[in-house]
């Protein structure tokens, strides 16, 4: 893949420009109908663009100081689900306002007994006429306070293994029987909540998909999730970058410390790796392809890369770092002292450093699901397929 953008006068970059003259502050709903939220999902919803088009448009709104709208769990989650097996009355319904910003999406997956362990989930939705009747407890669900819907899976058969007789339904978060706490972090801030849900009703309709096969669908989201988790900034697309930090250091002059320059160094190297692995999985999503193990990869490394940003970002206010209202090198703290409060959360959602490992060690690697520690077997030996060591 040519990573190299087009000049200027190339007309996918033009038409881009034009549409901005006409549009000089487009809302959301503009810039949903132009297809300019998620130019590489199918049309009607986007463009269809290709990779390179996909990033002549974010650099073509970027310059113009356009923004898209802010709905990560519905344009990153939701919406490549749906269109991935919704049905057309779904689409129709549901991908318009979801991309424009105006019903904001949750996740109710987790659960306090399934959290890496999503499979062992406890929420039971029976059927009842045309009706599901849900009853259960969701945990770390950012943005419920706020969400118009919710994508929730639930068990509907208890008697098939764990990762069968799971459903896939969407929620309208403000069906009877269903109560939200806020879970206040350490930043002071209410990002995420518990969600309990009792003889909670939702149509037949609401279902994604087919009945008991949501588990499928869960992991298209989940993929989705690690690319969306692992996009932008340090902090889940969100908050400063490496790049801004280099920058800082540079306006001041640099720095001669060879230990810190090392740290720059690497931070700079893997904000490059992360850039290129995240063109890839663009690639792979244009070409109909669900996100593969480069959003494990993208995710390991960008969450370890977060942390490694603050925590430098910290180091370099010196004892001032100690203060909540300076930021590194005596700069105005500009939600650096917030990110460093948020970056341990950056390893733990959406899926564990541990638990990216792990998917990569058996589906890339292949090795094996786990070592028989009954018998002590040693790698080798129960790759090889021994059972006999005492």
């Amino acid at each position: 893949m040519d990573f190299e953008l087009p000049p200027s006068d190339d007309p996918r970059r033009v038409a881009v420009q034009d549409w901005l003259r006409d549009h000089p502050s487009p809302s959301g709903r503009d810039l949903a109908e132009a297809g300019y939220v998620s130019p590489h999902w199918p049309e009607p919803w986007g463009l269809g663009a290709d990779p390179i088009h996909q990033l002549i448009i974010d650099e073509e709104l970027k310059a113009a100081g356009v923004r898209r709208p802010v709905n990560p769990i519905g344009i990153g989650w939701t919406g490549p689900t749906l269109i991935h097996a919704g049905t057309p009355e779904q689409q129709a319904r549901y991908l318009p306002k979801l991309q424009s910003g105006e019903e904001m999406w949750c996740q109710l997956f987790s659960e306090p007994e399934a959290g890496s362990d999503l499979a062992a989930l406890g929420t039971r939705a029976v059927r009842d006429g045309d009706e599901w009747v849900v009853n259960g407890q969701k945990i770390w669900t950012s943005l419920a306070q706020f969400s118009t819907y919710g994508i929730l899976i639930a068990r509907t058969n208890p008697e098939v293994p764990k990762h069968s007789g799971i459903t896939y339904f969407v929620c309208p978060m403000d069906t009877p029987g269903i109560e939200i706490r806020p879970i206040i972090e350490m930043t002071g801030e209410h990002l995420f909540n518990e969600v309990f849900l009792t003889d909670v009703r939702l149509p037949a309709d609401s279902v994604v998909g087919e009945v008991d096969r949501g588990w499928e669908l869960a992991k298209v989201t989940l993929g989705n999730e690690r690319v969306s988790l692992s996009s932008g900034g340090a902090l889940w697309g969100m908050g400063p970058t490496g790049a801004d930090l280099i920058d800082l250091v540079r306006d001041a002059g640099g720095t001669t410390d060879p230990i810190l320059r090392q740290r720059l160094a690497r931070l700079h190297t893997t904000e490059e790796l992360l850039r290129l692995i995240r063109l890839r999985t663009v690639s792979a999503l244009v070409r109909g392809s669900s996100p593969g193990p480069e959003a494990s990869i993208r995710k390991v490394l960008a969450d370890e890369h977060g942390q490694a940003i603050m925590g430098l970002a910290k180091d370099l206010a010196g004892t001032a770092g100690l203060l909540t209202d300076t930021g590194p090198l005596g700069t105005d703290p500009a939600g650096w002292h917030r990110g460093f409060l948020f970056a341990p959360a950056l390893t733990i959602g959406g899926g564990t450093g541990d638990v990216q490992r792990n998917i990569l060690a058996e589906r890339v690697l292949g090795l094996p699901h786990d070592l028989d520690a009954e018998v002590g077997l040693t790698w080798a030996e129960a790759r090889a397929g021994g059972r006999t060591r005492s």
